[in-house]
This record gives C-alpha cells, structure tokens and sequence, in this order.
C-alpha cells in the first residue's frame, strides 16, 4: 500500500482498489460491513478517516451491488484525490 492506505479494524478487508491520480498510485482498502438499517452506520463509499482513504460496502448485497458501491466509491475516490492534488 501507498499514500498511508490502511484497513479499518471494523471491516472485513476485500481487497483493495488501485487509483492513479497525478502520477500518484493510491491504493485503497475496499471492506465490507453489514450497514445498520436504523441508520446508526453510514451509507458506505468513498471515506477519508483520520488521514485513512477507503471504500466501504455493505456485505449484505449481492456481488453485483457491491461491484456497483465499489465502483461509485472509486469515482467518489478519484473526485476527492483530484480536488486534493491537482488544485
């Protein structure tokens, strides 16, 4: 891992997802958490936690689903990496 990517302790670590920004490779944990349906946990994606980046999904959904909250918090990644580094 690059750029200070680590694993939440409370996620079960899936794998992790790589992002070319600027000439700079982040190499980001996905975990998976099974979300709270009150709404006590957030609604998963894109995360920067105390100088930590990563993508949560909900690992109640279908593979497809998860793809599809990867993919969303890979765009939401690369949105944040961009403002970050190329202002």
């Amino acid at each position: 891992m690059q750029n200070g990517a680590r694993t939440n302790a409370s996620g079960r670590l899936l794998g992790f997802v790589r992002v070319l920004v600027g000439g700079q490779v982040f190499d980001l944990p996905v975990q998976g958490i099974p979300f709270d349906k009150d709404g006590d946990r957030g609604a998963g994606g894109f995360f920067v936690h105390q100088g930590q980046l990563g993508i949560l999904v909900d690992e109640t959904k279908t593979a497809p689903e998860m793809q599809a909250q990867i993919e969303e918090g890979t765009v939401e990644a690369v949105r944040h990496l961009s403002k970050k580094f190329l202002n």
